[in-house]
């Protein structure tokens, strides 16, 4: 059974960064593009444990979603430094809507991205899914969480090597990923979908 995700609203007044909209992201320079990004990635980054730190990290989260469906944006930021951050929140954060989150925005970027260059640590975040699924298997809502975001770059990959884009060691899906995705689909796990 397929269940539709609710769509995600972040509030610009608590946002900390300019809430810049799609069109002005696409039209901004090098420079600029490259403060956004570094202000949205220490904001990711930032250790405090307070609520409301992980309020904020949240609303960015909401935020970085609402970006990553337009596919000129989803491409520059699983191109950028973004990515590995995201990875990292997805095994740090002790907050576990954070990581569903994460998560939703790492599927996100798979679905709507265009263009995958060869650096970007996708094997690394297919690996890291596979491990909380399987850390996480008897809890069904985290499986939600973090099945559709390691479809999603299964399928990236598989796409890109079918367009003979890149070599297949560039991007080594392990075969526990398969495995437990195997394992979901004999046990009927309810999926969340977009």
């Amino acid at each position: 059974q397929i269940m539709k995700q609710v769509p995600v609203r972040f509030d610009p007044k608590t946002l900390h960064i300019p809430a810049h909209s799609v069109e002005k992201l696409s039209s901004m320079k090098d420079g600029d593009w490259s403060s956004f990004l570094k202000r949205v990635c220490s904001l990711l980054d930032s250790s405090e444990k307070n609520t409301g730190a992980a309020r904020s990290k949240l609303n960015l989260l909401y935020y970085l979603c609402t970006l990553a469906v337009h596919t000129e944006i989803a491409s520059r930021l699983i191109s950028s430094q973004l990515f590995p951050i995201l990875i990292q929140q997805l095994r740090a954060a002790s907050n576990w809507d954070i990581r569903a989150n994460v998560a939703r925005v790492i599927g996100l970027l798979a679905l709507h991205t265009s263009e995958l260059q060869e650096n970007v640590p996708v094997s690394e975040a297919i690996t890291l899914l596979t491990e909380l699924i399987r850390e996480n298997f008897r809890n069904s809502k985290l499986k939600q969480c973090f099945l559709p975001a390691l479809g999603e770059l299964l399928y990236l990959i598989a796409s890109k090597e079918e367009k003979g884009e890149h070599a297949r060691e560039c991007w080594a899906v392990p075969s526990a990923a398969y495995t437990v995705l195997m394992r979901c689909l004999r046990e009927g796990v309810r999926l969340f979908h977009g």
